[in-house]
């Protein structure tokens, strides 16, 4: 993998990305928070994710080019700013890996690049109101307190 601020850790788990959130805020500050399931790693500094139904996003971006997007599974944080390419290769390549996993129909708009100047761990309280516990150890417990069971096979 190529070397860059994104660790090899946070590179590996671009394949695995299930859902993040991108905040953008508006030219006065208005914040937007928005779910995002098409993120994924270019290389040591790029991410990328795809705009189907994300307007404001994309307006906020066109007007402030920084974002901050969180991994919700992997506990990571990164801030960044933003192209907004409509064509090319960046485009041609998160708009097929869209519609590869979720069908021809996905209108993919634009695709979102983020050049990341920051990246690091967005540590929950949890880990410090519990004795430092590992996430295999803590991740149970939230699982448990939402309801949720572990699938067979799932860590």
């Amino acid at each position: 993998a190529q070397m860059g601020i994104l660790t090899e850790e946070m590179q590996a788990a671009g394949g695995e990305i299930r859902l993040c959130f991108a905040s953008t805020a508006s030219l006065d500050g208005e914040p937007n928070v928005s779910p995002k399931g098409s993120l994924c790693v270019l290389d040591g500094d790029h991410l990328a994710f795809a705009d189907i139904a994300s307007p404001r996003t994309i307006a906020n971006l066109r007007l402030n080019t920084r974002i901050e997007i969180g991994m919700i599974d992997r506990s990571c944080r990164f801030q960044g700013t933003v192209k907004i390419p409509d064509s090319g290769a960046t485009f041609d390549k998160i708009a097929t890996e869209m519609w590869e996993r979720e069908g021809p129909d996905v209108p993919v708009h634009h695709v979102v690049q983020v050049h990341v100047f920051e990246a690091g761990e967005a540590l929950s309280p949890a880990y410090m109101l519990n004795n430092d516990l590992r996430t295999e150890e803590l991740k149970p417990v939230w699982l448990q307190r939402y309801g949720y069971e572990r699938l067979e096979g799932q860590v």
